[in-house]
């Protein structure tokens, strides 16, 4: 599988993502994501760990965003590609 590269709609920190699934979704941050995205660095400064925190809403909303717009395929373990649904 290939990954996708996706642009967040907030702040522009572009990752890679790879789904697998509807609700499987796989994201490689191309920087450090504590450094990059306001919405980490607000929680790390807060005293969590950059590593434990689960997501960003902003970047969830753009991947969202961007298997609905075909952007990001959704590959079964088949090799089956599928796209996302509203």
């Amino acid at each position: 599988m290939t990954a996708a590269e996706v642009a967040c709609l907030s702040c522009g920190t572009r990752v890679l993502v790879e789904k697998n699934s509807l609700p499987h979704t796989n994201v490689q941050w191309t920087t450090d994501a504590a450094v990059a995205c306001a919405e980490i660095a607000a929680r790390v400064a807060a005293g969590e760990y950059a590593a434990r925190v689960p997501h960003c809403g902003a970047l969830r909303g753009s991947i969202e965003r961007a298997v609905r717009e075909g952007r990001v395929k959704i590959t079964e373990h088949e090799g089956t590609e599928l796209h996302g649904t509203s």
